[in-house]
């Protein structure tokens, strides 16, 4: 097809096409036929044009490729190096260790592949004398790593601090100054997102999050450093067009706020599919979920994309489930070229317009987070608790009424489908009374209701 062909046709506005549908349409109301509303109120049109796009916008920090992430739990320091190595013969192209305690450094890396392989830590305790040594050990063996320390998720997913307000900034402090520059701090939007916070919440609350580690490390009189790197790490759901948008929003977002810091407009994006619309029954379906959850993932400029395993909710980790979960990446990238595009949502009239109301929407609720005084004072008062689940009360009406569709749980359920003796791991909220500081954010499966009716019924 030449330039010159183009000539020959005339150019069609957006108001001639709104107007040509409605032709069509014979007398329907086109708002009521055709335009949507999502979960975040935005209302979506059958069609985008040119006209609905100034210009295109400018994503700071979009990477040029992505990399295969695959997630290794360290309990048995051995099985953990083994399944490590095991991984990235198969394809793995970063590992991210997740940790309840302290391990033996030297035996958990032992003939790790530094130089080819990112590593990522999800630590779920924080130990001063222990982080410093892993941070030093890496730092000499020129490892690329991300150690994703988030006091502040740590308090909003289990309701207390690590020791105390005062020790886990201290501690983090500490760690900060000693290695400055070094991917340490990291904010965890998945908190939200896993329990039912909608996508104008998860930008706003991840991006106060944020703020309450910039207002704290960039806003020292004795703070010299201008790069300040941060890893967000996000969950992608299954609306497939939106999501995309979600992570170019929160590219965009951040960029604002670190700028009025004077540090790197870049962040560093870690992405996994949401464990929001997984299911136990038909659960070959969460293949399905997880292939487009992880396209979006890719599409929107995740750095680093960790699949999720079809039966991670209801069976322990397997040599199996792993390995599909790692191949459908690998399909991604290898065979469906995944990685041969830089930022291939630019210019795409649908995408950058829901990027940028995202934006937006998200930047007013960020500034009303800040006049509330943060995002911490509103966990504490437990504002954003109420708000998460207003809006995940909002989705489970969509699902319980039809409207939003888990095929297999509450659409085409297959009755004769059996479950009770196949789980390994329980699948549904653990209710554990403790004292906490604050109201805990709660993970909760949207279809955890019909599969416990069904279950008490085999």
């Amino acid at each position: 097809m030449t330039k010159n062909l183009f000539k020959d046709f005339k150019p069609v506005s957006a108001k001639e096409w709104k107007q040509k549908i409605q032709v069509d349409l014979k007398g329907a109301d086109y708002n009521d036929t055709l335009v949507w509303q999502s979960l975040e109120g935005i209302h979506v049109r059958p069609t985008y044009h040119a006209d609905d796009v100034e210009k295109v916008t400018r994503i700071p920090g979009q990477p040029s490729h992505w990399t295969i992430a695959q997630q290794v739990f360290i309990d048995d320091e051995v099985i953990a190096h083994t399944l490590a190595l095991n991984s990235i013969e198969r394809g793995a192209e970063a590992i991210i260790f997740t940790a309840e305690s302290s391990f033996t450094i030297e035996r958990v890396f032992s003939g790790f592949p530094f130089e080819k392989v990112t590593i990522y830590f999800e630590f779920q305790f924080l130990e001063e004398a222990f982080l410093l040594k892993l941070i030093s050990y890496l730092t000499e063996k020129n490892a690329s790593a991300y150690y994703n320390i988030d006091i502040v998720g740590n308090l909003a997913k289990t309701g207390n601090w690590f020791h105390a307000l005062k020790k886990d900034h201290e501690i983090l402090e500490t760690i900060q100054q000693k290695h400055a520059g070094k991917q340490i701090v990291s904010v965890d939007t998945s908190v939200y997102q896993n329990a039912g916070a909608n996508m104008v919440q998860q930008l706003a609350y991840g991006l106060a999050h944020a703020n309450e580690y910039l207002n704290h490390f960039c806003n020292r009189e004795d703070s010299t450093d201008t790069s300040f790197p941060l890893t967000f790490k996000v969950a992608t759901g299954s609306n497939y067009f939106f999501e995309i948008a979600k992570i170019r929003a929160l590219r965009l977002l951040y960029a604002t706020v670190a700028s009025a810091y004077n540090i790197s407009e870049t962040c560093h994006i870690l992405s996994t599919p949401s464990k929001r619309n997984k299911t136990i029954y038909d659960y070959n379906v969460n293949m399905l979920r997880t292939t487009t959850e992880t396209m979006s993932a890719v599409l929107g400029g995740a750095d680093a994309v960790c699949n999720l395993p079809y039966d991670a909710l209801y069976h322990k980790s397997n040599e199996f489930g792993e390995r599909i979960s790692r191949n459908q990446l690998l399909i991604l990238k290898n065979e469906s070229y995944f990685n041969t595009v830089a930022n291939p949502a630019e210019g795409s009239y649908y995408i950058e317009t829901i990027t940028q109301q995202l934006a937006e929407q998200a930047l007013e609720v960020f500034k009303s987070i800040e006049k509330g005084g943060g995002l911490v004072a509103q966990l504490n008062n437990s504002t954003l608790q109420k708000k998460i689940k207003e809006s995940a009360a909002k989705e489970q009406e969509w699902f319980d009424k039809g409207k939003l569709v888990l095929v297999g749980t509450n659409k085409y359920p297959n009755d004769a489908d059996r479950m009770k003796n196949d789980l390994e791991l329980y699948p549904f909220v653990k209710t554990n009374a403790r004292k906490t500081e604050i109201e805990p954010i709660i993970a909760k499966r949207i279809a955890e209701k019909v599969e416990q009716e069904r279950l008490s019924h085999e």
